[in-house]
């Protein structure tokens, strides 16, 4: 299993007339998370691109538990609990600075060969990085 923990400040743009985070963001935020644990990983998307291999989203799914509020610092726990093949699923947790768990989701990813547009097995570069987590 492989976990990482990302950082991210709402910022006024992100909320709604209410004061909240506006519900379309928190798509952003796991992206944001999820783009940062590749990168962890020593591996980021925009290598994955180069190599002709891209990962584009195929499901997901978001329940809210409480607000996020405008200059909340939110931590981004990014999941992944399965070893990736053609596809990979992350699943998220959001916590608010006094711990709150705020909002939870997953998204399922797939792996595709940009050269004939169908799907590919991940990467053989890619999943010897993610190998110490899944033995």
């Amino acid at each position: 299993m492989f976990v990482h923990e990302e950082k991210v400040r709402v910022r006024y743009a992100e909320t709604d007339q209410m004061g909240y985070v506006y519900y379309g963001n928190y798509a952003t935020y796991y992206e944001v998370a999820r783009t940062e644990m590749l990168r962890k990983t020593g591996f980021s998307y925009k290598e994955l691109e180069e190599m002709g291999v891209m990962m584009p989203v195929l499901e997901m799914n978001i329940k809210y538990h409480q607000p996020a509020k405008y200059d909340d610092l939110l931590t981004i726990r990014v999941i992944i609990k399965e070893k990736p093949s053609v596809r990979i699923k992350f699943d998220y947790e959001v916590y608010n600075e006094q711990g709150v768990l705020l909002n939870t989701g997953m998204t399922q990813l797939v792996f595709v060969d940009m050269k004939r547009n169908r799907p590919c097995r991940a990467p053989e570069v890619f999943m010897k990085k993610m190998e110490p987590y899944f033995d």
